[in-house]
């Protein structure tokens, strides 16, 4: 038998694999739907009672533990950025904004100043812009 002679058995396989695939298509198309008539009947409002843990970060150091009970009332503890610089603001310990200190009131509170998008993504854009560039780089010192 040659390999070009079409194999009954083949088709047969392929046919079943095909009709099994459109039926799990169907199926995760149907919950789809349900989750979209979810969503659109409850929306965002769903979600407007939970709490989130929200945390502005002035600024980072690494002491050790020696020097950490040593600390006591009027103890100063040099951070790793500058006055004025900006904040971050945590919402359950991801980086979600950046901003200034400000006093209203008596109270402190942040002027959101930067809304930080997905810095994992821009990371990697990064990563491939600068890759692309070493690449260029190379081609044109050839």
């Amino acid at each position: 038998m040659s390999d070009e002679t079409p194999n009954v058995a083949d088709d047969d396989f392929v046919a079943q694999a095909l009709a099994q695939a459109q039926m799990a298509v169907e199926e995760i198309s149907d919950e789809v739907d349900d989750l979209d008539g979810f969503t659109r009947d409850h929306g965002i409002d769903l979600l407007g009672d939970v709490d989130l843990n929200v945390t502005v970060q002035l600024g980072k150091t690494e002491m050790l533990v020696e020097d950490v009970l040593k600390l006591s009332g009027g103890s100063v503890v040099e951070l790793d950025k500058l006055a004025g610089d900006p904040v971050d603001v945590l919402v359950n310990g991801r980086l979600v904004a950046r901003g200034e200190v400000l006093v209203l009131n008596d109270n402190f509170c942040i002027r959101v100043s930067e809304i930080v998008g997905d810095l994992a993504t821009e990371a990697l854009l990064a990563g491939r812009d600068q890759s692309a560039e070493a690449t260029e780089a190379a081609s044109e010192a050839t």
